[in-house]
C-alpha cells in the first residue's frame, strides 16, 4: 500500500521559490526535463542536475547538488528507484531539506533514508498534478484523486 503523504509536504515543497530537478536528461527529452521546464512555466527558478552536465534550453546542467550556483530550496528527484536514496543524500549534504520523490523514482531506502534523517519528502505524487491542475489530463487526474480521497490531506 502506497504510503500517504501529507498536503503540509507538499505545500511546503511547493513554497519554495528555488527547486532544484536531479535526473533532467542532457537529450532534453523525458519526465525530468518535462518536470524541469513545468517549474519554471509555474515561476519557479528551476535548477537543472545530472552527474554528466551539460545544458537544457540553453540552461546549464550542473553536475552535483554542491555545484548549484545558488541554495535551492527543494529538489525535485526524477531518477531510477537505485539511484534515488544517493540522491536525497547528496541533496541533504547540500543543505536541501525537503524533497520530492516523483512517481518511478521512489525507493524504499530514499523514503527511510529521508524519514530517518528529518528530510521532509513528497513520495509518490505526480509533481505536475500540483504545478499545472489547470491543464488537461493533470486536472482530471487531480479530481479523480480528490473524489477517491487519495490527494493528500
Amino acid at each position: 500500500m502506497k504510503e500517504m503523504t501529507s498536503k503540509q509536504s507538499v505545500d511546503g515543497f511547493l513554497d519554495q521559490t528555488v527547486i532544484a530537478v536531479a535526473g533532467v536528461s542532457r537529450s532534453g527529452r523525458g519526465f525530468g526535463a518535462m518536470a524541469y521546464r513545468a517549474l519554471k512555466n509555474a515561476g519557479y527558478k528551476a535548477l537543472a542536475v545530472n552527474p554528466n552536465g551539460g545544458s537544457i534550453d540553453g540552461a546549464p546542467i550542473h553536475p552535483s547538488f554542491a555545484a548549484l550556483p545558488e541554495a535551492a530550496g527543494a529538489a525535485l528527484v526524477v531518477t531510477p528507484p537505485g539511484e534515488s536514496a544517493k540522491v536525497v543524500q547528496d541533496a541533504a549534504a547540500a543543505g536541501i531539506r525537503r524533497v520530492w520523490l516523483q512517481q518511478g523514482a521512489v525507493s524504499p531506502e530514499a523514503t527511510g533514508w529521508c524519514s530517518a534523517n528529518g528530510i521532509d519528502a513528497v513520495s509518490g505524487e505526480c509533481i505536475l498534478m500540483f504545478l499545472a491542475p489547470e491543464k488537461f489530463p493533470h486536472n482530471f487526474h487531480r479530481w479523480i484523486w480528490r473524489k477517491l480521497g487519495k490527494l493528500p490531506r
